[in-house]
């Protein structure tokens, strides 16, 4: 039987009937609630002066951009963050207004032109890059500043200029025509490990570019340095705005930040029972055949493999939850399906909900379990999830 609150589920993310998942053989939920509230605690850690930029980027890290985008910015969010053009396309075409950031380069002039019809606002890294803009704006004759912002290295070593350069890079992009700087922020490279002698040197080095930029009579526009982490570690950090990714949507950068707020993960992914069989002691289960039935057991066959998203590596190590119950998962996880014991539940009937994310009863199975028993990280898992599974808002 279907609960008051699945009859309320809308498929997002496909071009679907309203109530087409309910005969799917696996989705993905999205609890807009739980991402309401979580974006509602981040704004209560934070001043009045500091405004927050939802990361909607990697497809709201695989629970629906446009979807969660509005809820973010509905619940509090001032801001976006997107790594590419499409993405942030892809948010003015459900028609977003916000402010988009894109956190990634942008260098041809395809992308400059997209970024300024769409009224994007594209991260400079280089003196180069912000040349290459200001050339390009120019050969449109684009009337209106574009607002841009600087991105510095000081210590991730990824995007940006380097943090001791930051005044004359600055300096530049100011004197070029069609750009306006907009912000100049950093990203942190440890700010979720408890060993904050790294983050700490980084803010040193950002808070030493802002002064180098003052001292030539600069008054920089807005700052932004924290991202997740670093929100929940130290107020210090927050500036005029904060990047927020992997809270928004519920889980911890790091077990030790667990008691800085409460959030509620928004994801969950399900399917259901499409076979059940009993199979004897001694029967090899999948490909390999890298189980092998120690004596007779219930077998149930679950629509989801690592085609969808489940990884492979998984086999043999996670479980589900069916009917409020932990169910070892069995054998070699294929691309469409998987196996699980369900001895425990002699009765189990074809159809069945199967939670292998999420939480019945009082169990529950999270991101954080998978990437621990796969040696990666929440983010990874959560990005995983392939687009065959519709996405369904919970209401």
């Amino acid at each position: 039987m279907l609960s008051s609150k699945q009859i309320s589920g809308v498929a997002f993310g496909q071009d679907c009937d309203t109530y087409a998942w309910f005969s799917q053989r696996a989705w993905v939920e999205i609890d807009l609630a739980a991402l309401s509230h979580n974006v509602q605690q981040l704004v209560g850690l934070l001043s009045p002066r500091t405004q927050l930029m939802a990361v909607v980027k990697a497809d709201a890290y695989g629970h629906g951009a446009v979807t969660v985008a509005k809820t973010a910015l509905e619940s509090g969010a001032s801001w976006l963050g997107v790594a590419t053009v499409p993405e942030g396309i892809q948010l003015r075409e459900g028609g977003i207004n916000a402010p988009i950031l894109i956190l990634g380069a942008t260098h041809t002039p395809e992308q400059i032109h997209a970024i300024a019809h769409w009224k994007l606002q594209p991260t400079l890294c280089s003196p180069k890059q912000a040349l290459v803009f200001s050339d390009t704006l120019e050969a449109i004759q684009y009337s209106s500043p574009l607002p841009v912002h600087i991105k510095l290295d000081t210590g991730m070593s990824r995007l940006g200029t380097n943090w001791q350069e930051a005044g004359e890079f600055v300096k530049l992009v100011q004197g070029l025509p069609h750009l306006a700087v907009a912000s100049i922020y950093s990203h942190l490279a440890t700010a979720d490990s408890p060993d904050t002698r790294i983050m700490q040197e980084q803010h040193k080095r950002f808070s030493e570019a802002i002064a180098q930029i003052k001292a030539m009579g600069i008054e920089p526009p807005c700052l932004h340095l924290a991202n997740s982490a670093a929100t929940l570690t130290d107020s210090a950090l927050h500036y005029d705005i904060v990047r927020v990714g992997l809270a928004v949507y519920g889980l911890y950068p790091s077990p030790h930040l667990r008691n800085k707020i409460n959030l509620r993960p928004v994801l969950q992914v399900k399917a259901r029972v499409t076979q059940v069989k009993t199979i004897a002691g001694g029967t090899g289960v999948s490909y390999g055949h890298q189980f092998i039935a120690p004596h007779e057991l219930r077998l149930a066959v679950v629509g989801i493999g690592y085609a969808d998203g489940v990884p492979r590596h998984l086999s043999n190590k996670m479980q589900v939850l069916i009917r409020g119950q932990r169910i070892p998962q069995i054998g070699t996880i294929t691309m469409d399906q998987l196996m699980v014991d369900v001895s425990a539940i002699p009765d189990i009937q074809e159809g069945e909900v199967v939670t292998l994310l999420g939480e019945q009863d009082q169990e529950k199975i999270s991101a954080d379990d998978w990437a621990e028993k796969l040696n990666t990280i929440s983010w990874e898992i959560l990005c995983g999830f392939k687009h065959r599974l519709p996405r369904v808002a919970m209401l």
